[in-house]
């Protein structure tokens, strides 16, 4: 399938042509003893990655476990679907996402608050998986790959309060979900990504410091694909959430309102990324989907709502 890419030790990458487009989002199947989906995509995706799998020859019964990064819906979103096409896969989660994949009626709320009309045609709805499937995961903890191999947990919040880490003890992989931002591979464009209502810069960098610290030999980006460059990608990381952080902060200090602060955020930022100076306009709307400003700035303010730190 054309949306099925090997990346080496059993690892393929599947994009979940997130609301039709490409390079979006991507789910990641590690395809051991006992088969594994790392992130489900959208539940409008969840047909699609379904394919996915069964072109990789993973038939309804054979996937083991199915794990999520965190519980936002482009990287969750699928969950319910996905538990119903695959009824032996265990669902893994941290324990703070754990009874929103039982129970999505808040977190559907709260996104239809966020996304209004557009929540069906980029989401669809998340539908609920019997707890009795759920396993949760506390701040660290391990999914069986199979024959030795295992699927480590790191908590990592300041993007969310219900992320983790995952790095595959074989290849040495760490799926970085949200954490590290988001890449574009077109460019290689690295953004931050800071919503509402969990962003916290101290947490987010330190999320970012145990990421370098568990040594990883490749990044796999949610949003998009894998990153060889380790060192230097999560040394940008860090360069981005202080860049933002300073531009909001100066904005909030201001007493701008949200989009003049995002005006002026988006202005100051533009020169940092190929993607919102290049020629083809649908890498620059392949990014703002990815990443967008005013998502961005308002998780800070309300960070800077939140705390009011003199400095960091």
């Amino acid at each position: 399938m054309d949306n099925v890419t090997p990346l080496g030790g059993d690892v393929y990458e599947i994009d979940t042509r997130m609301a039709g487009y490409s390079g979006i989002t991507a789910g990641y199947l590690i395809l051991g003893d006992r088969p594994c989906l790392v992130e489900t995509g959208t539940s409008t995706s969840a047909p699609i990655v379904r394919d996915a799998l069964t072109s990789l020859g993973v038939g309804p019964d054979d996937l083991a476990t199915v794990v999520v990064t965190h519980i936002h819906l482009d990287h969750a979103g699928g969950v319910g679907d996905i538990a119903g096409f695959y009824p032996s896969a265990e669902i893994v989660v941290h324990e703070k996402g754990a009874r929103h994949l039982a129970d999505p009626s808040r977190l559907m709320a709260s996104a239809k608050m966020v996304w209004g009309d557009k929540l069906d045609t980029l989401f669809g709805a998340l539908a609920p998986t019997d707890a009795a499937r759920i396993r949760a995961l506390g701040d660290a903890g391990s999914v069986d790959l199979g024959g030795g191999r295992t699927l480590s947990s790191h908590y990592s919040p300041g993007h969310a309060k219900h992320h983790v880490g995952l790095l595959d003890s074989a290849t040495g992989d760490l799926y970085v979900g949200d954490a590290a931002g988001v890449y574009l591979p077109q460019t290689g464009d690295l953004r931050p990504a800071t919503p509402p209502p969990d962003f916290d810069l101290r947490t987010a960098l330190d999320s970012i410091a145990l990421f370098g610290a568990l040594g990883p030999q490749r990044l796999l980006f949610s949003h998009y694909g894998p990153v060889p460059d380790v060192t230097a990608t999560l040394e940008r990381s860090a360069e981005e959430l202080r860049v933002w952080v300073d531009l909001t902060r100066q904005a909030h200090a201001e007493g701008m309102d949200l989009d003049h602060a995002v005006a002026m955020v988006r202005e100051k930022t533009r020169e940092r990324y190929s993607a919102l100076t290049s020629q083809d306009p649908e890498v620059a709307e392949h990014f703002e989907l990815l990443s967008g400003a005013p998502s961005n700035v308002a998780g800070i303010m309300h960070w800077l709502d939140r705390t009011r730190p003199t400095s960091e």
